[in-house]
């Protein structure tokens, strides 16, 4: 008998494209937000998934990180994230 044990390790994109509904894409740089903060930050507890967001969501789990991380501003207009 042949008994195969594998490691669940997630091998996420570098970068994942998100489609707004005002017709922008949003390039999310996976690999440089996984160098500043741990997992759970954006996928919560547990082993991380991908992650399905819509607009109130995204913008509250993101613009407030990023509030966080630069004291309490944010740089830029919306076109920074929402590219046509």
């Amino acid at each position: 008998m042949t008994v195969i044990l594998a490691a669940s390790t997630a091998m996420a994109a570098d970068q994942v494209v998100y489609n707004a509904k005002n017709g922008t894409t949003i390039t999310f740089n996976h690999k440089a937000h996984q160098a500043r903060t741990e997992c759970k930050a954006c996928h919560g507890q547990g082993a991380p998934t991908k992650i399905v967001i819509e607009g109130k969501q995204a913008h509250a789990l993101c613009l407030d990180c990023h509030k966080k991380t630069n004291n309490g501003k944010i740089s830029g207009a919306c076109k920074e994230c929402h590219k046509k």
